[in-house]
């Protein structure tokens, strides 16, 4: 038996009933077939084919909720796909879920997200007339644009789970615990993040909440993983009180920080940031690099110019503004 195999058969034993095997072919089903590897199972490649690509190393300069923090411990795109990734594996391997699957869709599961958040998301959703979802762009992002087009060729579990990440019910049981690992991570990062920046206050938190849930970013992560693994494989969720907790706490945070103007007053200048670039390329789609130009060709003009746009971090798109429209001093 080869490496891989052994695995496999441990997976058997291992797993619970409502745990994706890596031996089943509908779920490992690839869009070009490869030969299996001797040392790693179809999902544990796919993690790994994640963890290499461009796009997941850009994430590190994309915004998660403050536009281009000044310090180090501020979460980007890429911190948050960690914390979800880890939150997810928690989860999954107490459930009896396959963990490796679960892992490789939280990784993947922002890879098309646009700079500067979901401000560049809402923009590009609006000026392209194919419209802009981060989730379907990150499924495009692995089937289509990485290493310069030819795509990663993904497994369809994972894909699934990418997917489905936001706002829809994946067909496995992992990729709905990246759904609700998620929701967990940003809550409660963002909590930490616009306390460090002066947004918000801990007393401002909900009592109710707060009682229900801790008064420290440790206690409510772990009553919330708590709540999903009590609830069980069946059904992916958290129980009915702790639930209620959640989504108060969501409300919380949607009014008084992912609305505030004090963590949103450069978006602005973002938004008109993408508009000018979007414009520019669209008049000028020879100057698009090659990949995005035989894109524009096959389909239109407007998706290869998203395609590109939404790849950029926000300091690469920041660079080429400045390069394209604002003026150079002689020297």
């Amino acid at each position: 038996m080869t490496a891989r195999e052994k695995y496999e058969a441990a997976e058997a034993k291992l797993l619970s009933p409502e745990g994706c095997r890596s031996t089943d072919p509908a779920m490992t089903a690839r869009a070009i077939p490869e030969e299996k590897c001797p040392y790693r199972t179809d999902f544990q490649r796919d993690r790994d084919r994640i963890l290499h690509c461009n796009s997941f190393r850009r994430l590190k300069r994309k915004t998660q909720v403050f536009l281009s923090p000044v310090g180090d411990h501020y979460r980007t795109r890429l911190t948050h796909t960690l914390e979800v990734s880890q939150i997810a594996r928690t989860i999954s391997r107490c459930l009896g879920l396959n963990e490796d699957l679960t892992e490789a869709v939280a990784l993947g599961h922002d890879l098309g997200h646009s700079p500067f958040g979901h401000c560049g998301e809402a923009v590009l959703n609006e000026i392209c007339p194919h419209g802009f979802r981060h989730y379907l762009q990150s499924v495009r992002v692995a089937e289509r644009l990485e290493k310069d087009g030819r795509g990663l060729n993904l497994t369809a579990a994972v894909l699934d789970g990418i997917r489905c990440h936001t706002n829809m019910t994946a067909s496995t049981r992992e990729g709905c615990v990246v759904r609700l690992a998620d929701t967990i991570a940003y809550i409660n990062h963002d909590i930490e993040d616009s306390i460090r920046a002066g947004v918000l206050s801990a007393e401002q938190l909900p009592a109710d909440c707060v009682d229900i849930l801790g008064d420290t970013k440790t206690k409510r992560i772990t009553a919330l993983i708590a709540s999903v693994v009590s609830h069980g494989a069946d059904h992916i969720d958290f129980e009915p009180e702790i639930r209620l907790a959640h989504d108060d706490l969501r409300s919380f945070m949607f009014r008084t920080v992912y609305t505030n103007p004090a963590a949103k007053v450069e978006e602005g200048k973002a938004e008109l940031l993408i508009r000018k670039l979007y414009s520019y390329f669209r008049e000028n789609s020879r100057k698009l690099p090659p990949l995005y130009l035989d894109i524009a060709e096959e389909c239109d003009i407007d998706r290869g110019v998203c395609d590109y746009i939404s790849g950029m971090s926000d300091e690469y798109a920041v660079d080429l503004y400045t390069e394209l429209f604002v003026p150079k001093f002689w020297k």
